[in-house]
């Protein structure tokens, strides 16, 4: 299906698998849909400059559930137009009483910087305010969804947060890496809310999945060749030896990927 929108961009992955993109703000933040015969689930639900329900209503009328890859403001922006949210225990918190570590004054210009599209009219920087509520339910480690002939595992993997998830599309070996793990820019753990040894370890557990296809992060560029596993093995054994593995490091540029202690 094609869906056109002024502010979002879909991407058509496989028949059962959209990427809805934000390409007008400087991160590239991209949001999953995820279709089953019988469930929907959506991975993320972006900046919330612009509602993404407007997009999933136009790609699927499957009950749907939102599954947090962790609590970020670029990761929940639209968490509240949907019922069913998931997150995991260790985020909850955030989910429930605000994000550690930031200003909402430091929030409010990150939203707007280096905006490359217009914005939506109904938007208005000065009020946006993260979502803040109850999830619906819990995502745990190890346990899987079935959509209906699609089988998701979830993996906790914290560091760029408590509570970060990983989601492994057992069925298509598609892996959903939300902040873990993406290009261009460095994935982070320099916050107080970060955690360099919990990172590495979390690339160490994705570096050995077995049978992925592909590799989709939540920004830059939209599907990466699972060999990036490869270089991420190496990365962690480098970081280890050479004692990088904590705070004030700074940036480590690898083949793909770089990460920022």
């Amino acid at each position: 299906m094609t869906v056109q929108d002024p502010w979002f961009t879909v991407q058509q992955i496989d028949s059962r698998t959209y990427a809805i993109s934000e390409y007008g703000h400087w991160e590239k933040v991209h949001s999953y849909l995820l279709l089953g015969t019988e469930l929907a689930v959506l991975i993320d639900t972006g900046l919330g400059i612009a509602n993404i329900k407007r997009v999933t209503d136009q790609l699927t009328d499957l009950p749907l559930k939102v599954f947090t890859t962790h609590v970020h403001t670029d990761h929940i922006g639209s968490h509240g137009a949907y019922d069913a949210i998931y997150v995991h225990e260790q985020d909850q918190d955030w989910l429930i009483n605000g994000i550690q570590g930031l200003s909402i004054e430091e929030i409010r210009r990150n939203i707007i910087r280096d905006i490359m599209l217009p914005l939506p009219e109904a938007f208005d920087p000065a009020a946006y305010r993260p979502f803040q509520g109850e999830p619906a339910g819990l995502l745990r480690d190890g346990e899987s969804w079935e959509l209906g002939g699609r089988k998701l595992r979830i993996l906790h993997t914290p560091g760029h947060s408590p509570g970060h998830v990983c989601i492994l599309d057992e069925t298509s070996g598609y892996l959903f890496t939300g902040d873990l793990l993406y290009d261009t820019m460095p994935v982070y753990a320099f916050y107080p809310s970060t955690n360099p040894a919990d990172l590495v370890s979390s690339l160490e557990r994705i570096a050995h999945l077995p049978h992925i296809r592909k590799v989709y992060g939540s920004h830059y560029s939209l599907g990466l060749d699972p060999a990036i596993l490869h270089e991420v093995r190496n990365a962690v054994i480098y970081l280890r030896d050479n004692g990088l593995v904590r705070f004030g490091t700074g940036i480590h540029q690898f083949n793909g990927f770089s990460i920022q202690f």
